[in-house]
């Protein structure tokens, strides 16, 4: 296979989409609640990823973490939420030796149920 899965998925998929760097694509479709979402094969793993937002001010990161861990064992079906240089950030990774198009997909599609249905609650904390 010539042309790397990832991207090859993207496409099958429909997803609008660029390559931002070798090995990595950024996701933009606001149809799909997708805006901003990095998926990048680093060998051996492919990494999805979305800034949610940035961290808030001290006094309110207790309530706000509590709230992504709670939504970590509640409110995803594939990834984390976690932080990353300030930013809360939902990453998945995915072995790109055994991934196949359904988990991709259901990576995508899990991704794009939390950014539109988990937004509302962490909006608060901004």
């Amino acid at each position: 296979m010539g042309e790397n899965k990832c991207e090859q998925y993207l496409i099958e998929l429909k997803l609008s989409h660029s390559c931002i760097a070798p090995s990595m694509w950024r996701v933009d479709d606001p149809e799909n609640s997708l805006i901003g979402v990095a998926v990048a094969h680093v060998d051996p793993l492919v990494i999805v990823s979305a800034a949610v937002m940035e961290l808030p001010e001290p006094q309110k990161r207790l309530e706000l973490f509590t709230e992504l861990l709670t939504l970590n064992v509640n409110g995803l079906v594939h990834g984390a939420y976690g932080i990353e240089n300030d930013q809360i950030i939902l990453v998945d990774t995915l072995e790109y030796a055994t991934m196949d198009f359904p988990e991709f997909r259901a990576t995508l599609e899990a991704f794009s149920l939390a950014l539109s249905q988990h937004y509302p609650v962490l909006s608060r904390y901004r």
